[in-house]
């Protein structure tokens, strides 16, 4: 078993989160297994719910069977529409992106990143995580692209500083893509391209050259556009739309 931050990569993972895409029980029914004393990782029975397990390495059995995770995986894109948190569950009561994606069905199922609860667009899941791993990983440099409505006229010396990486707290932005669309209103329409997956980023960049953002869209993640969806709704990708995921994430 490892304790690896479980933010940091998609595995190693929970262990009820690795019964639940196995197939063997629902999370909170997986929880139960555990508490129940039904689950060993490894020979060692685990009861605590925060364990965590690599299935590369880890074996982990239930009521003495092994357990292994489904070697058919999914993957679907959801428009995202704003008021909704990127996470699979929340103790808030919140509404979840969850209660829009088919979880009972592909109970493995978890975003590929995030989107903030304002923000609208493409949101990636997936049961594979080596998928996952690979789009997030900051050496690959997946671009995401967002189109913005900001604050302000965006100048060309604005644009400028975004292309070339601005300083953020958490520090140094890789350059951007950055399109002018047009001007309204006391308000700039842009299209940004980053290649990372900091918390909050284009908006803090945004502000960074002092032009909040007040509407956030995610139109692309690496290969795959949003298109021929209604918002809220979701579909599977196809065969060849994995493989150019696979080919984006260096898999």
């Amino acid at each position: 078993m490892t304790d690896e931050n479980e933010g940091s990569r998609i595995v190693p993972m929970r262990l009820q989160k690795f019964l639940a895409r196995a197939g063997v029980a629902s999370r909170r029914g997986s929880e139960n297994l555990m508490t129940a004393g039904r689950v060993c990782v490894n020979g060692t029975v685990v009861t605590e719910l925060g364990s965590k397990v690599d299935p590369r390495v880890d074996v982990v059995t239930v009521d003495g069977m092994q357990v292994h995770l489904a070697d058919g995986s999914v993957t679907l894109m959801l428009y995202k529409p704003a008021g909704v948190i990127t996470t699979m569950s929340d103790p808030h009561g919140r509404p979840t992106v969850a209660d829009l994606v088919p979880y009972d069905r592909y109970p493995g199922l978890f975003p590929i990143g995030r989107l903030d609860f304002d923000t609208t667009g493409l949101l990636l899941f997936s049961t594979d995580g080596e998928l996952g791993n690979g789009l997030l990983h900051p050496r690959r440099h997946v671009d995401k692209t967002y189109e913005a409505i900001l604050d302000g006229v965006m100048s060309e010396d604005d644009a400028a500083r975004l292309r070339e990486g601005v300083l953020l707290d958490d520090g140094m932005t890789l350059p951007a893509k950055v399109e002018l669309i047009d001007v309204s209103r006391g308000r700039s329409r842009v299209a940004i391209t980053i290649h990372e997956g900091r918390k909050r980023q284009v908006r803090r960049m945004c502000s960074f050259v002092g032009h909040p953002v007040i509407e956030l869209h995610r139109k692309s993640f690496g290969p795959l556009e949003l298109r021929g969806l209604e918002v809220g709704a979701w579909r599977m990708l196809d065969a060849e739309e994995v493989a150019a995921l696979r080919r984006a994430a260096g898999l």
